[in-house]
This record gives C-alpha cells, structure tokens and sequence, in this order.
C-alpha cells in the first residue's frame, strides 16, 4: 500500500481516496490476506479515517497452549489532527506535561498518511488479550494417577533429605 501525500487529497474527488486492500500486512501474520476498505477523507484541519476490514489469525489458547484460529475483524473510524508541529519530534523537551486534548494523533498537513500502518494499529489492538479457544476451555490436563518417585528410581543426593522427611511422618 503506497502512503498517501495529504495536500494530494485536497485534490481528489470529494477530498476522498478510498483503498480496496486485499493483502497480507508486514509483521502481522494472518492466514489469509487482510481484506477490507479503508476511506481516508481530508476535512480541512483534520483527516477522517473510516475502515472496515477482516482477517483471520492464529492464536495460542493460554489455559492448554493448542493453536487455534480466530477471525479478526474491524469497523472503526479515526479523526488524525493536521499540525505544523507534528513532525518537529527532534525538538521535543525530554519532560513534558499533556494535556487530556493532547492525547490525540497528528500529522503535518504537508506530511504523508501510511494506511497500512494504521490498519495495522488497528488490527493489533483488536487482538485479544486473553486468548482462550473456548470459553469451556479447562486448560492443561494433569494427571493424578502419576507413581510417586522412589529414592532408588530417583538422585541418590535427595536419599539423605528422603531419609528425614520419613522421621517426621
């Protein structure tokens, strides 16, 4: 996916480029290739970004570790401020103190806008946290009927600790 120079959008029909994706994302490893629109419309001091896209992703359940496959999809929209002083990084204090309004995206209204990139963003935060292939799932089964260890089968160095454990049972 090429970036997208923002005054070039100035110029585009109705100030919107919309990108059919239908390929496989770098650093994100799905099974199939991520498939979806993403619409990136310029409105003057801002960019609104509006996708819709869907992939499917192999995860490892965190209760019994067996790989499982899950569909990840995304229907979101983003509001990227356009500053003057987004891409003067270099000149940042090492302490600042931000404000609430702050916290959002910016990029220099000269600048280029990587959809790749924010799809990616996108996408990884819908990754769940906790991964489990079914809700039922009970997670590694242990087996009790395992034979206690003997100190003859076992390190003879533990006999001596063996030996001791006997006198206070």
């Amino acid at each position: 996916m090429d970036a997208i120079y923002i005054p070039q959008l100035l110029r585009a029909p109705e100030q919107t480029e919309t990108l059919e994706i239908h390929d496989y994302l770098p650093g994100l490893e799905t099974l199939t290739p991520v498939q979806g629109v993403v619409r990136v419309t310029h409105r003057g001091n801002y960019l609104e970004v509006v996708a819709q896209a869907e992939t499917i992703i192999t995860l490892t359940c965190d209760r019994c570790l067996k790989q499982y496959n899950h569909r990840l999809s995304i229907d979101t929209s983003e509001l990227i401020w356009l500053d003057e002083a987004a891409a003067d990084v270099d000149n940042l204090p090492l302490e600042r103190e931000i404000t609430l309004e702050e916290l959002v995206e910016s990029l220099h209204p000269q600048g280029h806008f990587h959809p790749d990139e924010w799809l990616y963003e996108q996408l990884c935060l819908e990754i769940p946290q906790r991964k489990l292939c079914d809700q039922e799932c009970s997670g590694i089964s242990l087996n009790d009927s395992l034979p206690e260890p003997s100190p003859s089968n076992g390190d003879r160095r533990w006999a001596s600790l063996e030996a001791l454990k006997r006198q206070f049972s």
